[in-house]
């Protein structure tokens, strides 16, 4: 549970960082005293999990089915013997369930509960419709307010939640989707983020392939796709710390991968992040591994790999990557 820098500090932070950086952002450093390996879980429910024909999440992704709280408990648990931390994202609409005790006793454990808004919006969204489904099918919830106002008070929202019911500081902020520059083309998102106490986001996920039937060629795009996420400072001196290709439901929602092929991808990517003494940040949901994954098989890879480079790489939380790159 952990709180953002301050007002003064951050605005301190943004003049020093922003004198700092040029361009579109400052260049990934690789090369780091030892690999930082992250696994993170977005705390939502997908499309089309547990089955096929579920599509009623799109409107209401923060409920919560109780498979998906059982795993996320489950891997925080494995996680934590293994000496490690998940770093999980939450929306705010999940505090509106009867009970979240399980989200409290994972923080307990030492694992911090990031934002991910309150109903998983667009943050890039141009028109009320396109913000989440949710306000396209009841546009009233939206009254009044423009595309900006809305989607800065989701993701406010989503942090009050998370505080008032769960009583954890959210630490950091995860757009919903990621985008392939993240938000180089959006410097007014960047400021919405520092305005609302934010020193870091996790939106920036590299375009890769992906291939039904997943071949040599794919493996190594996927590989090459990996310093395209490592992390940096924006101009505007917030700090992203990207994900790493392949995600969960891009493998098996998208590509109709088997458990084996996103397993052998996972250890690549990993293994060049280990080799290349650089970053890598698992992104997954729970929702989809507890169909797809039931056994934990790769998240005990990841701390397999972890494990096995001993002092050339650690598990660690998007904070810790974030502190580091604002160091750098």
């Amino acid at each position: 549970m952990h709180a953002e820098t301050s007002g003064v500090n951050r605005r301190a932070f943004i003049a020093g960082a922003g004198a700092a950086c040029a361009g579109f952002g400052m260049a990934p450093r690789l090369a780091l005293e030892r690999a930082e390996i992250a696994i993170t879980l977005d705390l939502e429910m997908s499309r089309n999990y547990p089955t096929p024909d579920a599509t009623h999440w799109d409107f209401e992704k923060g409920n919560l089915d109780d498979a998906t709280k059982r795993y996320a408990v489950e891997a925080a648990k494995r996680v934590h013997e293994q000496g490690g931390r998940i770093h999980f994202f939450a929306l705010g609409r999940t505090m509106e369930q009867p009970d979240v005790s399980w989200l409290q006793s994972i923080a307990t454990q030492g694992h911090p509960v990031g934002n991910h808004s309150y109903d998983h919006v667009n943050v890039k969204a141009k028109q009320i419709a396109d913000v989440q489904f949710r306000f396209k099918r009841a546009p009233w919830l939206a009254e009044g307010k423009s595309v900006t106002e809305l989607i800065a008070d989701n993701i406010r929202l989503g942090k009050t939640a998370i505080k008032t019911r769960a009583g954890i500081d959210v630490s950091g902020f995860r757009t919903p989707g990621g985008f392939p520059n993240g938000l180089r083309d959006r410097p007014d998102l960047q400021r919405l983020l520092f305005d609302q106490g934010y020193t870091w986001v996790s939106s920036l996920y590299p375009a890769h392939p992906i291939g039904q039937a997943p071949t040599a060629e794919t493996f190594r795009a996927i590989v090459a796709a990996q310093s395209e996420a490592q992390p940096f400072v924006y101009p505007s001196g917030l700090i992203e710390v990207p994900m790493s290709p392949i995600s969960d439901v891009t493998a098996f929602r998208s590509g109709h991968w088997k458990l084996p092929t996103f397993l052998e991808a996972i250890e690549r990517a990993v293994g060049w992040a280990i080799d290349h003494r650089a970053t890598f940040d698992f992104l997954a949901h729970p929702s989809c591994l507890v169909v797809e994954d039931p056994k934990f098989e790769a998240i005990d890879l990841i701390c397999k790999l972890v494990r096995n480079a001993g002092k050339n790489a650690a598990l660690v939380d998007l904070g810790t990557i974030a502190a580091r790159a604002k160091q750098t």
